[in-house]
């Protein structure tokens, strides 16, 4: 299972909000062409939303922890029958290395109106 920083899963958080559930798991649960259809989604996407139609919330909590370990991703948030996870670009990054935002650039600062003038 991939592992995120607190920083680069607030940063995951933040673009999540926008998005509509990709898939949706019904209450038969996970089968093959749901997990097929995640991994699809993630190789296309990286962010996906899924929804369950599960109304415990202890299987839930499996179910996404299955997800996360059969499709080697990060769960980035579950709030209620939502879940949002992620899991990088094969070519963009190797999938086992940490997803840390650490490098900051240095600021540059800001043009002011009258030092284009000049």
């Amino acid at each position: 299972m991939l592992s995120l920083t607190l920083a680069r899963k607030r940063e995951l958080k933040a673009l999540s909000h926008s998005l509509h559930p990709v898939v949706m798991i019904g209450k038969s649960g996970l089968s093959d062409s749901v997990i097929d259809e995640l991994n699809r989604a993630l190789e296309s996407h990286e962010l996906i939303k899924i929804k369950a139609q599960i109304d415990d919330r202890l299987v839930r909590d499996a179910l996404l922890e299955e997800i996360c370990n059969k499709l080697d991703s990060a769960s980035v948030q579950h709030i209620g029958k939502i879940f949002v996870i992620y899991r990088p670009k094969a070519g963009t990054m190797d999938a086992k290395t940490d997803c840390s935002g650490n490098k900051k650039t240095k600021r540059v600062p800001f043009r002011t109106k009258r030092s284009y003038q000049n």
